[in-house]
């Protein structure tokens, strides 16, 4: 039974990886853009709630198009308000898979992982006290994938409040530039253009972003100096 939740994770990710990885593409975000600023207008409450709904089920089951739902919300809703439903929305989804995983093979491998000893015993130590800057680290450095860090904390045992308020806080910095991103992309489509992601590795943007990460890792050579 346990196994449950994760094999329904799987089944829906590669069901949505099949029939809809084009779904939410920017081909689709442009033509419907009108459409979706009408909508929007017409009942904005609905509308943000929809959205959350939409972006928590992309991360919950791991389906393609995080990216685009993230620069959908800072076209719809504006850098700030934008920026707070990408970030709670995520957060969600991130949480959800994390239960799916840690509830059902999770706590099994956890239980293995204590009870090891030598080598794995001492890193899993290590973990363990500076849990808050390990998943810190996994939400700042922009090469882990968002599925990574949601499932492999959930596979060593982390704390279940640890691993929600460094989601939260973590994903703000990524999730505050898609959807700056966002924010101006209907410009970008009025001139035929799609939108430059590149734009998170120009050192104004991945700068902070790496001092943070160094920030997270400070806590670490303290308490291994200690």
């Amino acid at each position: 039974m346990r196994y449950i939740p994760i094999i329904i994770i799987a089944l829906v990710a590669i069901l949505g990886a099949v029939f809809f990885a084009d779904a939410l593409s920017f081909e689709n975000l442009a033509e419907n853009r009108h459409r979706l600023l009408a909508v929007r207008d017409e009942n904005f409450v609905l509308t943000a709630m929809g959205f959350v709904a939409v972006y928590f089920i992309i991360v919950a089951f791991s389906l393609p198009g995080a990216a685009v739902a993230s620069i959908t919300g800072g076209f719809l809703f504006g850098l700030a308000f934008g920026t707070f439903l990408n970030v709670i929305a995520a957060t969600l989804g991130a949480c959800a898979i994390f239960l799916a995983v840690q509830l059902g093979i999770g706590k099994a491998i956890a239980n293995k992982v204590d009870t090891a000893d030598g080598t794995l015993a001492t890193m899993m130590a290590r973990l363990k006290q500076n849990e808050i800057s390990v998943l810190f680290l996994l939400r700042l450095v922009p090469v882990v994938p968002f599925f990574v860090a949601n499932v492999l904390p959930a596979l060593v045992g982390v704390k279940f409040r640890n691993f929600v308020i460094t989601t939260f806080l973590g994903i703000i910095p990524g999730g505050l530039v898609y959807t700056w991103i966002g924010v101006g992309i209907g410009d970008v489509f009025d001139r035929g253009q799609t939108p430059d992601f590149s734009i998170i590795w120009s050192p104004h943007i991945i700068g902070p972003i790496l001092g943070l990460a160094a920030l997270a890792v400070v806590p670490m050579f303290l308490g291994k100096k200690g």
